[in-house]
């Protein structure tokens, strides 16, 4: 019998990062509980979920939906070192958990507004998805490989400017500006 989804993800994170994680569980009601794994490096702190690709996400309208193909993501939050971030690791759980609950199905250029502070205190109130340097891992055939999403915070005016002129113009933005995205305490793209 091969692993499951998730200890295929662990073992595959585990391996490209180095390091060993600490763990928090994230259970929600008639859903499969939720992993947020914290991986401590030498430049920053790297967030990963485990459990959203568990089972492959689907348009909430298909009556029929397909048990093992489709696509399957983590999402994947990436901090400079340092900064508290408390109650990250239940917002970013609650994101992953959307696919299972909503049928949300989250994809690069995703917008995900949250409507609260993604952690306690913070700016930011929204994420927006791109392609993780983590890339893929590979399941057993017929399933797809998970995908991992970075899942970047931003502020309700850099949401609002994702709706309107798309998530590339927010990173053209962060870049014109020399903006680090994984700093948890800076500054939002002017607009």
């Amino acid at each position: 019998m091969s692993p499951s989804v998730t200890a295929t993800v662990h073992d595959f994170v585990v391996s490209h990062l180095g390091v060993e994680p600490q763990r928090a569980s994230v259970t929600f009601l008639g859903v499969e509980p939720i992993d947020v794994e914290r991986f401590v490096l030498d430049d920053g702190v790297v967030f990963v979920t485990l459990g959203c690709a568990r089972h492959p996400m689907a348009d909430p309208g298909d009556l029929a939906p397909d048990p093992v193909r489709g696509p399957r993501v983590e999402l994947v939050v990436r901090m400079k070192a340092g900064a508290p971030v408390p109650g990250l690791h239940r917002r970013l759980a609650t994101v992953a958990a959307a696919p299972a609950v909503e049928g949300l199905v989250l994809a690069p250029d995703a917008l995900v507004d949250l409507g609260e502070p993604l952690w306690d205190g913070a700016p930011f109130t929204a994420l927006v998805t791109a392609a993780d340097e983590l890339g893929e891992v590979a399941l057993p055939e017929p399933m797809d490989p998970v995908r991992f999403l970075r899942a970047i915070p931003i502020t309700a005016n850099e949401a609002a400017w994702v709706r309107l002129k798309g998530a590339d113009a927010l990173r053209d933005a962060w870049a014109e500006a020399g903006i680090d995205i994984a700093e948890a305490s800076r500054s939002p793209a002017t607009m």
